[in-house]
């Protein structure tokens, strides 16, 4: 058996970073004077990983990702010892799950057009109707981003969702239906400013179209509180009526939350009073959302579409509760972080 080929060796001045992705190594070399922005540039061209979909996890300085808040940080200062976990989805990787998943909505359309078409069996007219509203009022598919971590536990946590008892029963009375209920990249809809970071919970699409629920930790090692994720969907769900976060929008929400809980308590939850929802306190800054999304396409996995836009309330804060009223100021601060990234970016002064 013949030897491998010897690997030649960097320069003494050079800088070696060894790179863990998705459980393959890879080794890249940069002269003395490189910086972090030079690493997420190899990455970009040797592993076919756009820049907006990077994320690094370091020793010792923890996660970093593009746009870097020192993007002049000198790659010397890492420890080169021990090698930097990489996540990211590639363009190969995007491009054959938006494939996927068109499959999977063309199947899944066939498939239910050939059973409208076979003749029903006889069955009484309140279990056939019963019957017909589960199929129609209900998550027509359900799937993970496969290209994250444990894709199975955020299966188990998507269907759990679904059958709640308090969702099922929502989404019949209000007549809701859901194209597809999936995960959102802890990478996408996130914003950090000198004041903070300010997190996007849910969106909705197209009224229904496809529903985002941000299930992970930023650093993709654990879940968030199911209550929590339970409400952002309550709120995702309104949207399928509302679009703006107006009085109506803000009534039917707390409504179908008042509902989930309900049920929840019948089920062995607890509920303090008749007009008591679930409120958890949270050590970071969230918007539950911008309001409903129209337009764009959607790819699994890949972010967010593009086109898209999105709607905030207009009125005023007198008739809003504190949840309310915190909840828009975060999304405010959210649209004041768009803009002036558009503006920096039509200047030729920074990325989108």
């Amino acid at each position: 058996m013949a030897d491998p080929p010897a690997q030649v060796a960097p320069a003494d001045d050079a800088i070696t970073i060894t790179l863990n992705h998705q459980g393959t190594t890879h080794t890249l070399s940069f002269p003395s004077d490189a910086t972090i922005t030079d690493l997420s540039t190899a990455v970009e061209v040797a592993l076919s990983i756009p820049s907006s979909n990077q994320k690094f996890l370091a020793p010792k300085l923890g996660l970093l990702k593009p746009p870097f808040k020192d993007p002049s940080l000198p790659l010397g200062s890492l420890d080169a010892s021990k090698p930097i976990k990489l996540m990211g989805t590639t363009a190969t990787e995007l491009a054959s799950l938006a494939s996927a998943s068109q499959a999977v909505s063309a199947r899944e359309a066939a498939y239910a057009a050939q059973r409208r078409a076979q003749p029903k069996a006889f069955t009484s007219r309140r279990s056939a109707t019963a019957a017909q509203e589960d199929s129609t009022y209900t998550f027509m598919a359900i799937r993970p981003l496969p290209n994250l971590p444990a894709p199975e536990r955020s299966r188990a946590f998507l269907e759990r969702l679904a059958r709640d008892p308090g969702i099922v029963a929502a989404m019949r009375k209000h007549q809701f239906s859901v194209g597809l209920l999936t995960e959102m990249d802890p990478l996408s809809y996130t914003e950090s400013s000198h004041e903070g970071t300010t997190r996007i919970l849910g969106l909705n699409r197209n009224r229904g179209e496809v529903v985002e629920l941000r299930l992970r930790t930023d650093a993709y090692d654990g879940y968030r509180d199911y209550k929590t994720i339970r409400n952002t969907l309550c709120h995702e769900l309104a949207h399928n009526v509302h679009s703006d976060h107006d009085r109506q929008f803000w009534d039917l929400c707390h409504q179908i939350e008042r509902e989930v809980a309900r049920a929840d308590w019948k089920s062995g939850g607890h509920r303090v009073g008749e007009d008591d929802f679930y409120e958890p306190e949270l050590s970071e800054e969230v918007a539950y959302d911008h309001g409903g999304w129209t337009g764009g396409e959607f790819v699994l996995g890949g972010g967010g579409g593009s086109g898209g836009s999105t709607t905030t309330a207009s009125a005023g804060t007198g008739s809003l509760s504190r949840r309310e009223i915190m909840a828009k100021a975060a999304e405010e601060r959210m649209k004041k972080l768009d803009e002036e990234r558009r503006r920096q970016s039509g200047q030729g002064g920074g990325s989108t």
